[in-house]
């Protein structure tokens, strides 16, 4: 995640796959409702303690680790395989030999 958006746009997807409202996680959380509608917008900037707040009653858990790192795993927390299975170099080789 390299901006706001990002971050916000991670918020409001996992919000709205466990189902909750904005009013649910504003009240679970402690925080006024002008202050999750800007989180959420992504468009103005927040506390640290707001987001570490939001992602824990959002089931989320905030890391920070090197950039080269961040690229095997996505925003949903799954790695990213960096050694091609068999399969894989199998089609890849089919596709060169078409």
């Amino acid at each position: 995640m390299n901006s706001l958006s990002d971050i916000s746009s991670v918020l409001r997807r996992r919000l709205q796959q466990q189902g909750q409202t904005q009013a649910q996680l504003r009240q679970s959380a402690g925080i006024a409702q002008r202050t999750l509608t800007n989180v959420l917008s992504g468009e103005q900037d927040f506390k640290v303690s707001t987001l570490l707040a939001l992602a824990d009653r959002l089931g989320l858990e905030l890391m920070l680790v090197p950039k080269g790192a961040a690229l095997a795993v996505d925003a949903e927390g799954v790695a990213r395989a960096k050694i091609p299975t068999r399969i894989e170099v199998a089609r890849r080789q089919l596709g060169e030999v078409k």
